[in-house]
């Protein structure tokens, strides 16, 4: 696995690694909240500051990681190539090359908060809603 850019052309990948992801990661997530983020998501590829593309050895775009002012505001993997060190690659990624200390995690996915902490991330704050003030509570987690 290596880590790169991800060209423009390749977010409609990165969107439906994004959705994969979320169904295996995310059960609280109901299809009407996928039809609500989806949109969103596919837009903020081109306004996130810094992304990075986690390949497969043939090149094929299998995970991301995005980071503005030092959060990480997203890190998704394809579910296939889950537990083999890729999302520990992309994070590594984001503390050495974009200066990432801080990322919010719903609350409700205890694999990610495990995730985190285990990377040396401590939970400093909690909202009771996301970011689009659904009610799914977020954990403010910094180094």
């Amino acid at each position: 696995m290596e880590i790169s850019d991800i060209r423009p052309e390749e977010y409609d990948r990165a969107a439906e690694l994004w959705e994969a992801s979320v169904r295996v990661t995310h059960d609280f997530v109901t299809e009407a909240d996928l039809d609500v983020f989806r949109p969103l998501v596919r837009a903020s590829f081109g306004e996130i500051p810094l992304l990075a593309g986690l390949r497969a050895d043939d090149g094929l775009l299998i995970g991301f990681i995005g980071v503005a002012e030092g959060n990480v505001e997203m890190l998704f993997l394809d579910p296939a190539y889950r537990g083999q060190g890729g999302g520990s690659l992309l994070l590594e990624h984001a503390f050495r090359s974009f200066y990432a200390t801080k990322v919010d995690v719903n609350e409700q996915n205890p694999q990610a908060v495990g995730f985190y902490l285990h990377h040396g991330f401590r939970v400093v704050a909690r909202s009771e809603t996301d970011s689009t003030n659904k009610p799914y509570p977020l954990l403010h987690l910094t180094l």
